[in-house]
């Protein structure tokens, strides 16, 4: 049988539970007081990249690929389907204007030549033929016209004779109205003729003008000709060097096809491609600069192709100082197309905290302690971006990369 507890036993054990229930209770908070002072999140400032919020002029660039090409460059193209015969000049020549640079085989085109040169002498003699033709044929005409108003004229006068007789009684009415018919005949043949001059005369200057045409239409076949073994010469059209060459001697070139290249390596553009995504902020006679190893050179964006390949854009930018020794044919560069400028605006150098214009969170140091801080950017240049606010003169940002952290409101900074 069971015996109840001494009270005196049952208090000292409610006293044990009591106090071990405050024990653990004052370790739970000592845990939430002292324990996130020991586990807070830090940053070693030699892990992670600052700068200094300061104050001055910015410039919205758009970044492009660009190579360096010869502002002036000359393609010789083939005039006729023909064979090299010798190579004269090899790339990397200098050329004088006029000079030589291949002989090519010009024989069948010669060939053509001559060929027209006889239609064109045949020609001229049928033309000849033609001009005698008409002159004799409208002489001869002439020649019947005058006999026929010569004839008019004795009927004529034949007829008012006979009129004069039959008024006093010396001829009959018959005889005069018979010498009357014999004039109206001769005036009808009279206008006959002249009908048919008329016409003889058209008809021969017709084929006097078939015959002019056909050899206005072998002279300009002839002038071509001569044109294409003249350039068949490919002779230098001004001074320059030779950039590109056929580099093979016999080998078949078609009429068109490049021979060489010839570029005046004392002036220099540059091309260059950037991403369709900018399209509506591009704009001929927008300042670019042209970075060449640490160097820059300055220009203006000169023409933009108005066809877009593959989401790509291509456009031309001409040189201030387009003589530069820092330019080279083929050199890639870097270009910086200016699409807008702000003087004294706050400035934050560029980093992996943000990627471009627009709302963001960074991170502000104070006093060794790194605060997230709402911001909004505006401008980017190359190298630094327009901060439109959030920030001041002279604040410290961590411009490394924040993703690891971005979630926390604060981090000390040791």
């Amino acid at each position: 049988m069971d015996r109840p507890l001494d009270e005196t036993f049952r208090k000292q054990q409610i006293r044990k539970r009591v106090m071990q229930g405050g024990v653990a209770l004052a370790v739970v908070v000592a845990i939430f007081i002292w324990v996130p002072g020991w586990i807070s999140p830090s940053l070693n400032r030699n892990r992670i990249r600052t700068a200094i919020v300061d104050r001055g002029a910015i410039e919205a660039m758009i970044t492009a690929s660009g190579t360096v090409v010869p502002e002036f460059e000359q393609v010789i193209p083939s005039p006729i389907e023909t064979r090299v015969l010798k190579i004269l000049k090899s790339p990397g020549a200098k050329l004088s204007r006029g000079e030589p640079i291949f002989e090519l085989d010009v024989s069948a085109t010669t060939l053509a030549l001559e060929k027209l040169n006889d239609q064109f002498a045949l020609k001229e003699n049928e033309q000849k033929r033609f001009k005698i033709d008409l002159d004799k044929t409208l002489n001869d005409l002439q020649t019947q016209v005058q006999i026929k108003k010569l004839k008019l004229e004795f009927l004529q006068a034949k007829t008012r004779q006979e009129q004069k007789l039959f008024e006093i009684g010396g001829s009959s009415k018959e005889q005069l109205r018979q010498t009357k018919l014999e004039e109206d005949i001769a005036v009808l043949e009279l206008q006959q003729l002249e009908i048919s001059i008329r016409n003889t005369q058209q008809s021969l200057q017709n084929q006097l003008e078939r015959v002019a045409t056909e050899l206005r239409i072998l002279q300009n076949e002839r002038q071509e000709v001569r044109q294409q073994l003249e350039q068949a010469s490919t002779k230098a059209g001004r001074e320059g060097v030779l950039t590109w060459a056929i580099s093979q001697e016999g080998a078949t070139v078609r009429k068109g096809e490049a021979l060489a290249k010839i570029a005046d390596l004392n002036a220099f553009r540059v091309e260059a491609t950037v991403s369709d995504v900018h399209a509506t902020r591009l704009a001929v006679g927008l300042p670019v600069k042209i970075k060449i190893n640490e160097d820059y050179l300055t220009g203006t964006v000169a023409s933009i192709l108005p066809t877009i390949q593959n989401g790509i854009i291509t456009l031309n930018a001409n040189l201030d100082d387009k003589s530069s020794k820092l330019l080279r044919p083929q050199l890639r560069v870097d270009v910086f197309i200016i699409t807008a400028h702000q003087d004294n605006a706050l400035r934050l150098k560029k980093g992996p905290f943000v990627n471009g214009e627009g709302s963001h969170e960074v991170f502000v140091i104070r006093d060794g302690v790194a605060y997230k801080t709402p911001v909004r950017i505006g401008l980017a240049s190359f190298d630094q971006y327009e901060v439109v606010e959030g920030l001041t003169e002279g604040d410290e940002v961590i411009i490394s990369d924040v993703r690891d952290f971005i979630h926390m409101k604060e981090i000390k900074v040791k």
